[in-house]
């Protein structure tokens, strides 16, 4: 596997962890007991660190990663392993 696709793949297990981890821990002004800024909504996030975020997504992404590797280069699970074509209704078994 090439250095570009490797670091393709981590940037979207990375993209992918943070969105995941994105409502983990947030608190609400309202849970915080901290005053609502004029014009702020009341789902904000009063307590939000991007660097913490950034961190645990780094670290998920490292794992996720890192299995991913493991499976492309021992072959654990390919394509067919996971092709449901032949549970389809109406087709021949096999095919």
């Amino acid at each position: 596997m090439r250095f570009t696709s490797i670091l393709a793949i981590y940037l979207l297990f990375w993209v992918m962890s943070a969105f995941l981890l994105l409502p983990f821990g947030v608190r609400t002004p309202d849970q915080t007991g901290d005053a609502l800024v004029p014009g702020q909504a009341h789902s904000a996030p009063s307590n939000f660190r991007p660097g913490r975020l950034a961190m645990r997504a780094t670290i998920l992404a490292l794992l996720l990663f890192g299995l991913f590797y493991a499976n492309y280069v021992n072959g654990w699970i390919g394509v067919s392993d996971i092709d449901i074509s032949s549970y389809l209704p109406g087709r021949p078994e096999g095919s």
